[in-house]
């Protein structure tokens, strides 16, 4: 009768541990810092598929968009951040709010689906956007930008969504080297970022975004080949983003695996191991 006594209380014990162990990992991850992995190649090559980072939560605030959604569809999860902390939703403000840079690489969530993205911030409040011949325009004028040599990776499948690079260089086998032309550009505030070309795409040429008020205009480094808020909400784009909305701020990457699976220590890539982001 003890040892069974005894077995019960260490069950328990056992039970108590992982909760108290969730709770703190939920109020850390609401709070600090959110982990985030790369699933795609819409930043390229700022950030490359498997790089792992952690969000600043604490850079911009925190609205309901700060807590976490828990969906895991094998056991029928779906609990959205709204389900938890919907009683800050509504009002497009945020406790003890930051306001984001220009530049800044945000992760944000969806204003339709609420997925979480990942993208650089280039329209602020007020501000009027347009893509013309594949250059950027801000309030009318172009954003400086110069070239920057050629960025290449090789044509296989990437990350664990096993996903196909698109080329400049056209169609190349699988082994072959995928090539892109690399560009440096500057915004207005003096943040200078890498990004990419494919070639004529129809984001290239774009009519006039004006931001509205407490939202924000986003884009991908890798310009032709990022769903973004050039494309608006009711095709499946971005389109523009509330404040609220934001999570939070993203300045280096932790470390970054070239395989499907971050568990392959074999595919890490040793050169991108705490590298900060511009």
């Amino acid at each position: 009768m003890a040892s069974e006594a005894k077995s019960k209380s260490s069950i328990w014990e056992t039970i108590k541990t992982v909760f108290w162990a969730l709770v703190i990992a939920g109020i850390f991850r609401t709070l600090f810092f959110q982990p985030f992995w790369i699933p795609s190649g819409s930043m390229k090559d700022t950030l490359l598929i498997g790089d792992f980072l952690f969000v600043n939560k604490m850079a911009y605030g925190y609205s309901y968009a700060s807590c976490p959604s828990l969906k895991i569809p094998a056991v029928g999860l779906d609990i959205d951040a709204r389900d938890i902390c919907g009683f800050l939703d509504g009002d497009n403000t945020r406790l003890l709010g930051g306001e984001p840079e220009r530049g800044d690489i945000i992760v944000f969530r969806h204003p339709v689906t609420g997925a979480d993205f990942i993208k650089r911030l280039i329209g602020m409040p007020g501000d009027r956007v347009q893509m013309r011949a594949g250059r950027l325009y801000l309030n009318g004028d172009p954003v400086a930008v110069e070239p920057a040599g050629t960025f290449e990776e090789e044509f296989q499948p990437q990350g664990p969504m096993r996903i196909r690079p698109r080329c400049e260089n056209g169609v190349v086998g699988m082994g072959g080297t995928c090539e892109k032309s690399r560009f440096i550009e500057t915004l207005p505030n003096g943040q200078a970022h890498q990004i990419l070309n494919i070639g004529p795409q129809r984001s290239d040429d774009t009519g006039v975004y004006t931001v509205p008020e407490g939202h924000y205009f986003f884009m991908g480094d890798n310009r032709d080949n990022s769903t973004d808020s050039r494309f608006p909400q009711a095709v499946g784009g971005v389109g523009f983003v509330p404040y609220e909305n934001l999570i939070g701020r993203a300045g280096r990457v932790v470390f970054s695996s070239a395989g499907r699976s971050m568990l392959f220590f074999w595919t890490w890539r040793g050169d991108r191991f705490f590298k900060k982001l511009d």
